[in-house]
């Protein structure tokens, strides 16, 4: 199926690993110019120079803290005028902050929430220009299966939960203007350097554990989560907004009349 992205501008925080860059390597894929943003120089230089020469679009990035309001609007400013302007945004960022700390839910916060936050603040002009010009724009934040089950007090959950609640004001509030804004909710995900990648070698009874309630039998690739993303991200899903879209291999419980 043609998504219809061909010439799209999207941008892609925490775009040079995991989830962030299958994203990003998906909607360049798809013919889209690409910004992508992390902390690290020399990787967004990497990954830029391999993107570019994979998919032949345009791929810029910079670093940038997504913690920093000046940096990640900066960014978002520069991608723009980079890229010529923005069709697509991609909240992706997260500090995977675990536990019931205060410098978890601080972390969390800062960069979960207030990352979108800013990020959808600063784009929101490209944003609708775009949606003005062709009918349609989107917002995706990357979020959890922690955001709708709970086993213990942990700001991760907690703070992936209230992007849930953002994102669908922001759906009801952009309608008119056919801003679109959705949430991708992953389950396990696994990659080399990723989380799980790391249970599996310091925690291997846990990985099992947890390897044995994926009814799949299998955790989800960055891919998986890249294709739902890359969906929700084009004209193909144009009615669909205001969701949280759980891509979890039927491992969680809930029902979601």
């Amino acid at each position: 199926m043609d998504l219809g992205l061909k010439g799209k501008k999207a941008i892609v925080t925490g775009g040079t690993r995991g989830i962030g860059r299958a994203i990003a390597e998906t909607l360049a894929a798809e013919g889209c110019d690409v910004a992508i943003c992390a902390r690290n120089a020399d990787q967004i230089a990497d990954a830029v120079k391999e993107m570019a020469a994979a998919h032949g679009t345009k791929v810029w990035g910079a670093a940038a803290d997504i913690s920093d309001a000046d940096s990640l609007k900066g960014f978002i400013g520069d991608a723009a005028k980079e890229l010529g302007g923005i069709d697509v945004l991609v909240s992706n960022a997260s500090a995977l902050a675990i536990g019931n700390t205060e410098a978890a839910w601080k972390s969390g916060f800062d960069i979960d929430i207030m990352g979108a936050v800013r990020s959808v603040e600063a784009a929101l002009p490209e944003l609708k220009k775009s949606a003005a010009a062709n009918g349609d724009a989107a917002i995706i934040a990357i979020g959890s299966v922690s955001s709708v089950s709970a086993t213990d007090a942990s700001a991760y959950g907690a703070v992936k939960g209230a992007m849930v609640h953002l994102v669908k004001g922001l759906a009801k509030e952009l309608a008119g203007e056919h801003v679109r804004a959705n949430v991708v909710s992953p389950g396990t995900v696994y990659f080399e350097g990723g989380v799980w990648h790391m249970v599996e070698e310091n925690m291997p009874d846990m990985f099992k554990a947890t390897m044995a309630r994926n009814p799949m039998g299998r955790m989800a690739t960055p891919q998986d989560i890249a294709n739902a993303t890359a969906f929700l991200a084009s004209p193909k899903s144009s009615f669909t907004t205001g969701i949280n879209m759980i891509v979890d291999g039927a491992i969680t419980d809930r029902v979601n009349y």
